[in-house]
């Protein structure tokens, strides 16, 4: 009879314990010790932020909804193509491709999920855990299909306009929630494969992930953390659930009940555990996470940014908070990421006014690549299944720069380029090709 009392102690002391970590647990301890990002850095963000907002817009010149700063940035003369439901006939979310010439970017922008169309829905169910591979890491399946179906639309039309804008460009790929892992994996076929559209280097091609969809192993996550940038708005519930995004969206009207359960399942399960899962998926590249409220403090503030490539740890626990759906809006992003970045301009100011700054941008470029070697190292010291060293991933971009400067006998279709990027072994899985075009990657 003592021993099981002694055991129902324990086993209450044990819950309660979880209970108060993971009651506490707030949006800002996952960055707790990140560094600040920097106004030069982070000033993409809010204005790519209104690009995909503008996407939302059916007449740019009257738009309903007016972001942070009152209007949008951009000029409705610059948008070369604009692509509804009715075009991509469910293969994809809404996007636009616009010209920022006071940026010197090319921008193709994609929105997110419409809870209201059926198709949006399709593309979230075409998956099955370790469906598909690509690149030396799994991917989700549906939206590496949606990814594959815009390129097949659009590289002529992005290749044409780098052209024309004489090779200076940048190209960049951003989406919100659903457009988030559209627009990452049309990036990292792009750095793979960067001849097919027109050579454009890894240097000139970025991509902003907002509010972003778990949908690349954490390998690849880690290995285009120099080119996809994810923003997390504090308690963001998407970023952190490794739940298949099929799960989430059936259940959409039940969340709190899935996240609940979601949040105990994930607390049992040993880190190392998933980090050895080359399964899982996880939010791409480089994170920068918005902090605006603190435990035990009521209400919003001042916000803060803070930013890293984590390995480890990286986005694993769901918040249980009453802003973990809002946090998701991409008109609360923007909003918020506009705050910031005028808190961390102001700061910055301050610091010239009495100081020297300690750190110059060239500098601060020089960091930026040396987290990503460092982060790259901690993946290969940590197994991450699949992982490359940063001397791996330096030979890897060395021949695809040798690739894009080779004449092309015929024109290829993306399909092609994905079925050349893995093979179907005997057993059926799909496993990455050692041998590309007779080189070594």
């Amino acid at each position: 009879m003592s021993v099981a009392c002694g055991l129902e102690c324990v086993f209450c002391v044990g819950f309660s314990r979880w209970a108060w970590k993971r009651c506490t647990h707030v949006g800002s301890d996952d960055s707790a010790t990140w560094a600040a990002a920097t106004p030069e850095e982070f000033e993409p963000i809010p204005r790519i932020c209104r690009v995909i907002l503008a996407v939302y817009e059916p007449d740019l010149r009257n738009p309903k909804v007016s972001p942070s700063i009152g209007k949008f940035d951009l000029n409705p003369d610059w948008v070369i193509k604009r692509v509804t439901y009715e075009k991509t006939q469910g293969r994809s979310p809404p996007y636009i491709v616009y010209v920022d010439h006071d940026h010197r970017e090319i921008v193709l922008a994609i929105r997110g999920l419409n809870l209201a169309k059926e198709s949006d829905y399709k593309i979230l169910l075409n998956n099955k855990l370790g469906q598909k591979m690509l690149g030396g890491g799994y991917v989700h399946h549906g939206l590496l299909e949606s990814a594959v179906w815009v390129l097949n639309q659009e590289s002529e039309t992005l290749r044409g306009l780098w052209e024309e804008n004489g090779r200076e460009y940048d190209l960049v790929f951003a989406g919100h929630s659903l457009g988030s892992g559209v627009a990452a994996l049309m990036a990292v076929l792009v750095v793979n494969t960067p001849a097919m559209i027109g050579g454009v280097p890894r240097s000139k091609i970025r991509c902003f992930a907002l509010a972003p969809a778990r949908c690349m192993s954490l390998n690849l996550a880690v290995k285009y953390a120099d080119v996809i940038f994810s923003v997390i708005l504090q308690d963001d519930f998407l970023p952190r659930t490794a739940t298949p995004l099929e799960d989430i969206f059936k259940s959409i009207f039940c969340l709190p009940c899935l996240l609940f359960l979601v949040c105990l399942r994930d607390t049992f399960i040993p880190e190392g555990r998933k980090l050895r899962d080359p399964r899982r998926l996880y939010a791409p590249g480089r994170i920068y996470h918005i902090v605006e409220r603190k435990f035990c403090r009521c209400g919003r503030f001042p916000p803060e940014v803070r930013t890293a490539i984590p390995v480890d740890g990286r986005f694993e626990h769901i918040v249980l908070s009453s802003n973990a759906t809002s946090d998701h809006a991409i008109l609360w992003i923007e909003r918020e990421s506009e705050k910031a970045l005028q808190e961390m301009r102001e700061k910055s100011a301050e610091t010239v006014v009495t100081k020297a700054p300690k750190e110059k941008r060239m500098e601060r470029l020089n960091t930026l690549e040396k987290e990503h070697k460092d982060a790259l190292e901690r993946a290969v010291s940590l197994n991450i299944p699949h992982a490359v060293s940063a001397a791996e991933e330096e030979e890897e971009e060395e021949c695809n720069n040798a690739e894009a400067s080779e004449p092309k006998s015929k024109k290829k279709n993306w399909d092609e380029v994905v079925e050349k990027l893995f093979h179907r072994s005997n057993s059926g899985e799909l496993v990455l090709n050692e041998n590309v075009d007779g080189t070594d990657r």
